[in-house]
């Protein structure tokens, strides 16, 4: 199949994407017993003047049997559209071939081949074809979607002329038992079919990915009010009432892909442990099933009844085998345990490990010793006050069935979109299935959505293209860079359009990577401030001194001047006791006090000592701001440096764009975030403070206009500082241009205000980054912190190493 185009829609930001990742919801295969679902939300408006199209489903599984992913998915589906779901065949003796059809749930329609036994494979695909043509012409099917879950079905469905082919592939069918031996040549037929492949978990997406243009990974979601009910259920039901205490429960099938001899190893071991083994049994034999007195099975229930047998165990089990058939299974059953609240242990299912396990969400262990050990912690904790629960529930939030569901019909809209417009112009559909914009293009396939165009998101951008990722990055602004952009004023002057930026680091490793974009002109920073109508050197050093008091000091008599005026700290708690510490009340309230409550709208008092830490004091002449071993200024500008940085075939930008305009529609597999981390959570513990700037720009028809690159005014003026960027840039003009900053308490968010209060907020915060899967969190936003450039740049590089290191564990799983 030939690789598709990808949509911008530069109106409204929204991209329609063909990506091949889109992993941000939860596992597959959930199996229980049901004939409907209690309560389904309709997750999507349709305009009652546009009938959306007609789904026939292809399915090996019963409707009947178990209520898992197709369930939950075309449930949701028939709130707006037909649903023809047609099952395998059911052979009977001396029976003409025909079609059993029943309506078990509103909007679904089961159809089920009846066969006559003994026909020959050519057989029965040829009736069933002739079956389906019809079920088409009986209940005017005419424009549909055809929904693969078994590629078998392409043997009679390939004369079918459907609107888009879809294949959601949740299980490797062909790893399980009795599996046709001509599976795989089906899927690759299937392959050449579809238009999307879905896959029910990660490991799936990795196995197929490369099988197909347009493969998403959508592992299965939880609908989470549904299996949250056992958190405050008491009663229970009859058949589990008399089971003592502890329980460990487990429901789905019961199949080759259960741990037999485990589950007879954690009987035996801890008799006073009761195991409850909900569902039906499948393709093994009962009687070679473990047997104790602590074993119970109490075989399938109605998935409206799970909440009740949930609420009445003490901890929920994952006791899968480790073969073929579990290789890449994503058990649903995880999160509807978790809703439930109950602590989880598992073996070592990748789908499991990767991201429960490795949150903290899941305990994982694969023999009898260390899974009754870790079932015996897991009991201990109390949940609650460990903080688990509200991890569980921070990542619960994000995996709804309905937010799949959506995300899967934006790609089917596109793909009917597609295929019927051979100019690549369409019209719009209120179908549920997209709103399709009018130029589509789908060039780009994107591994990661990174938020934010500055040095944090850019570095990673470039070091993850570099490795082979493609890469969408996005920013709300309309340039790249972030506050380090630098452009050509009216007059001409190259000018930092958010304030000075001035590169200095001790880190030989992030020069030289830096290095590899731009080149370099020698830059040593040098600021005087007005104090008492004079400018002097800041940090205050010998030359300061001397001629703010008219002394002609050397540098021993200056440290003992300075020893003089400092007031000794028992305990440095404040950005005062700081100052004050060393160069006494004086010069506090002459360089720092004035300007500091300017800056951060607090004194300095109230501020935390890490805030005025980094300013030296210095005995010496140096009046260099900074003394780091390599300090340089891009010779082209931060604009072009970054230019160069993205200059990349697998990075595309876009501007003027807020990434929630495009998360849904171009689902990433996973998230680089620089932005706000108290709004990406939608201020759920309140806003973060932040300290803003003003700027006024303005040029001079002069070639010089201040005797050097920055003035600082501590005390007296509204600004906190003056920039005149000729020094720092080193271009040669006629006129000159500066910048004066004015702190402000609202605006763009610059510095996290550093106090006690505001760190205890933001932990909470970042508890909940650190339980959001697929999400890395990084820079001065992201992680409330202010760092100077090259920090920046040397997190992002950590955090590429940590993204890298990664996935080679993956890669070796």
């Amino acid at each position: 199949m030939p690789q598709k185009k990808q949509t911008f829609d530069e109106r409204n930001g929204q991209s329609q994407s063909s990506k091949k990742s889109l992993a941000m919801s939860t596992p597959s295969s959930s199996l229980y017993s049901s004939h409907s679902q209690s309560t389904i939300e309709k997750s999507i408006s349709v305009t009652a003047s546009v009938q959306a199209p007609d789904l026939v489903c292809l399915s090996h599984l019963r409707w009947n049997f178990v209520y898992q992913r197709p369930q939950q998915l075309l449930s949701r589906c028939a709130q707006t559209q037909r649903i023809f779901f047609i099952e395998e065949p059911i052979f009977h003796p001396s029976i003409q071939a025909q079609l059993e059809v029943s309506q078990p749930e509103a909007g679904v329609w089961v159809v089920v081949p009846q066969l006559p036994e003994g026909m020959s494979e050519e057989a029965i695909n040829t009736v069933q074809r002739s079956l389906i043509d019809d079920l088409l012409a009986e209940r005017n099917i005419q424009k549909y979607i055809c929904w693969y879950y078994t590629p078998m079905a392409i043997a009679f469905t390939r004369h079918l002329e459907p609107l888009a082919v879809v294949y959601d592939c949740m299980d490797e069918l062909s790893a399980f038992k009795g599996a046709s031996p001509i599976m795989k040549q089906r899927e690759a037929e299937l392959f050449g079919r579809a238009d999307l492949v879905f896959t029910g978990g990660q490991s799936l997406y990795e196995s197929k990915r490369d099988h197909h243009p347009n493969v998403y990974a959508f592992p299965s979601s939880v609908d989470v009010p549904h299996f949250a009910q056992s958190r405050k259920l008491t009663e229970d039901p009859a058949d589990q009432a008399n089971i003592p205490h502890p329980r460990l429960g487990f429901y789905g099938v019961i199949d080759e892909r259960m741990d037999i001899e485990l589950i007879a190893g954690i009987a035996a071991a801890r008799p006073d442990w009761h195991l409850v083994l909900i569902g039906p049994v499948a393709k093994v034999d009962p009687a070679n099933l473990p047997q104790a007195e602590n074993i119970h099975y109490l075989g399938s229930k109605d998935y409206k009844e799970l909440p009740s047998y949930l609420a009445g165990w003490d901890l929920a089990m994952l006791p899968f085998a480790r073969n073929e058939s579990t290789r890449f299974i994503s058990p649903t059953k995880t999160p509807e345990y978790l809703a439930a609240g109950k602590p989880v242990v598992s073996t070592s299912i990748r789908d499991v490990v990767r991201p429960y396990g490795q949150q903290g969400m899941v305990r994982i262990a694969d023999n009898v010793a260390d899974f009754v050990a870790a079932a015996e912690t897991a009991m201990r904790e109390d949940t609650p006050t460990s903080g688990w629960l509200s991890q569980v529930d921070a990542f619960l939030e994000k995996i709804s069935w309905d937010r799949t569901l959506s995300s899967m019909q934006k790609l089917i809209g596109e793909a009917i979109a597609d295929t019927h417009s051979s100019t690549h112009l369409t019209t719009t559909h209120a179908t549920g299935y997209g709103q399709t914009p009018a130029v589509v293009t789908r060039d780009f396939v994107f591994d990661y959505l990174i938020v934010g165009a500055g040095f944090s998101g850019s570095v990673i951008a470039e070091r993850l293209a570099k490795s082979g990722k493609k890469v969408l990055i996005v920013d709300r602004r309309n340039h790249i860079a972030g506050n380090a952009y630098d452009h050509y004023d009216n007059a001409g002057v190259l000018v930092h359009k958010y304030g000075p930026h001035i590169f200095h680091t001790n880190s030989r490793e992030v020069f030289e990577y830096l290095s590899q974009f731009t080149e370099w002109r020698s830059y040593e920073h040098r600021v005087l401030a007005s104090v008492d109508g004079q400018l002097v050197p800041i940090p205050i050093n010998l030359n300061t001194i001397n001629k703010l008091y008219g002394l002609n000091l050397n540098s021993f008599q200056v440290e003992e001047f300075l020893q003089s005026l400092a007031e000794p700290k028992e305990q440095i708690r404040s950005s005062e006791d700081v100052v004050v510490s060393k160069v006494g009340r004086v010069l506090y309230e002459k360089f720092f006090r004035g300007y500091t409550r300017k800056q951060w709208g607090l004194d300095p008092s109230e501020l935390d000592k890490s805030v005025i830490a980094r300013i030296p004091t210095r005995t010496n002449r140096d009046d260099r701001y900074f003394t780091d071993t390599y300090q340089a200024m891009p010779l082209h500008g931060f604009t072009r440096m970054f230019e160069n940085m993205l200059n990349h075939p697998n990075i595309k930008v876009m501007l003027n764009t807020d990434y929630r305009e495009i998360e849904k529609a171009i689902p990433c597999r996973e998230m680089v975030y620089t932005g706000p981390v108290d709004e990406f959570f939608e201020y759920r513990y309140g806003k973060l403070p932040y300290r803003s700037l003003e700027f006024k720009h303005e040029t001079h028809n002069t070639p010089v206009h201040q005797p050097a690159p920055v003035v600082n005014y501590p005390n007296e003026h509204l600004y906190t500082r003056v920039t005149e960027f000729k020094y720092l840039t080193g271009q040669e003009h006629s006129k000159t241009s500066i910048v004066y900053e004015f702190p402000r308490a609202e605006g763009d968010p610059y510095y996290p205000v550093p106090r006690p209060e505001n760190a205890e907020v933001y932990k909470n915060y970042k508890a909940l980054a650190d339980t959001t899967p697929g999400v890395y969190f990084v820079g001065r936003l992201a992680t409330y912190k202010y760092y100077n450039m090259d920090q920046c740049v040397a997190q992002a590089l950590n955090v590429y190493k940590q993204i890298a290191s990664k996935q080679r564990l993956e890669a070796n799983r």
